[in-house]
């Protein structure tokens, strides 16, 4: 079973009582980004018995392991000698699903206010809007918008045309695709429609693409079997019909002719650029475009906002995976304190717990 994923155009709405707005989403902890730091704060807080809902602005959760490295080697978690970043973001899914976060993808958080009543009132640029007890940025360097091709004619084709986010393979079923792009992204997007029957054609200015060994190995394959078409060169005009649909992509191969390859889809994969976004105007002590926190709660200036992974500073801050995910289960342990306080918080092992054991369903309610 893996974690409920929302859209923009179909985002659940609960409702509550205390005061809700309408339509708002009430939640114990909303986690902003979707990163292996912010699905393992996703784990910790299930730990806790604190349900939560994560919004993240790109399509697919993992944050920069699944955009920017997906296939490349990760030789530093523990208990796991080598894993691809896909991999380590599967893994993590499968952990929390026990625990049936919502994640809202292809939306970015644009406002956070505290409440009267404690809570926090969070607005997306989609228009989803919850009420929080807790909120933890896991925002990594800040949130990843793709790099657009700029392109004559492409401004006049129609919006299902183009795209910067990963392919629906099955969306594509009988369309002409040409990828643009020559990193991991690009070379993963035309594999994975090629290995599902689609006509793809990979454009990229190099014939040497800057991805992983495997990813290119992978493309190699699938090109000597006459399923994807390779193409040097850098486009240079878009083509369209009278009713705006893609025809193909004019581009300039290295030699300084032009050619036209015909495509009905155009996927672009040029990067990411990370910015801070609205995050700098939610009233939180920052420097250097970093979130200040202490270090044994990674609480904000903003009580009951957290920071977790490359947002947050403190003195001996160490940007890994890893520290990201202690810090995490401090965050986690700080809010259970701070939304429970006169609660008994006991340190507990999932090895032994029968409380843990039925939260990641294990052991059976009722069973001891």
């Amino acid at each position: 079973m893996q974690p409920t994923r929302q859209t923009p155009s179909a985002t659940a709405a609960i409702s509550g009582g205390g005061g809700a707005s309408a339509g708002a989403i009430e939640t114990d902890a909303l986690v902003i980004g979707a990163g292996p730091v912010g699905l393992f704060q996703v784990f910790q807080l299930g730990l806790q018995d604190l349900r939560c809902h994560v919004v993240d602005v790109l399509s697919q959760p993992g944050g920069q392991c699944a955009e920017l490295y997906p296939a490349k080697p990760i030789y530093d978690i523990p208990a796991l000698p080598v894993c691809s970043g896909t991999e380590l973001v599967e893994r993590l899914l499968q952990q929390v699903a026990p625990f049936d976060p919502v994640l809202h993808l292809g939306q970015e958080v644009e406002s956070l206010a505290p409440r009267a009543d404690g809570r926090f009132d969070i607005g997306t640029s989609a228009g989803t809007q919850f009420i929080a007890r807790a909120v933890f940025i896991a925002a990594g360097v800040g949130a990843f918008s793709p790099r657009r091709l700029k392109l004559p004619g492409l401004d006049t084709l129609a919006a299902s045309c183009v795209s910067h986010q990963a392919p629906d393979v099955s969306a594509c079923q009988g369309q002409t695709v040409l990828v643009h792009g020559g990193d991991d992204r690009a070379l993963d997007w035309a594999c994975r429609l090629a290995e599902h029957g689609v006509a793809v054609s990979l454009l990229y200015r190099r014939d040497v693409y800057p991805a992983a060994p495997e990813q290119v190995r992978r493309l190699e394959l699938l090109a000597s079997q006459g399923r994807v078409t390779r193409r040097v060169g850098q486009p240079t005009q878009a083509r369209a019909d009278a009713a705006g649909q893609l025809t193909g992509v004019d581009h300039l191969d290295p030699s300084g002719q032009t050619h036209h390859e015909p495509a009905t889809r155009l996927f672009v994969s040029l990067g990411l650029s990370p910015r801070l976004g609205p995050l700098s105007s939610w009233g939180l002590q920052m420097e250097r475009k970093l979130l200040d926190v202490e270090p044994s709660r990674f609480e904000t200036s903003l009580p009951g906002v957290y920071a977790v992974g490359d947002i947050n500073s403190y003195p001996g801050k160490l940007k890994l995976i890893v520290c990201g995910f202690h810090e995490a289960t401090l965050a986690a342990w700080a809010a259970a304190h701070r939304l429970r306080p006169d609660a008994p918080h006991h340190l507990e092992y999932t090895t032994s717990s029968a409380r843990l054991q039925r939260l990641l369903g294990v052991l059976p309610r009722g069973a001891e």
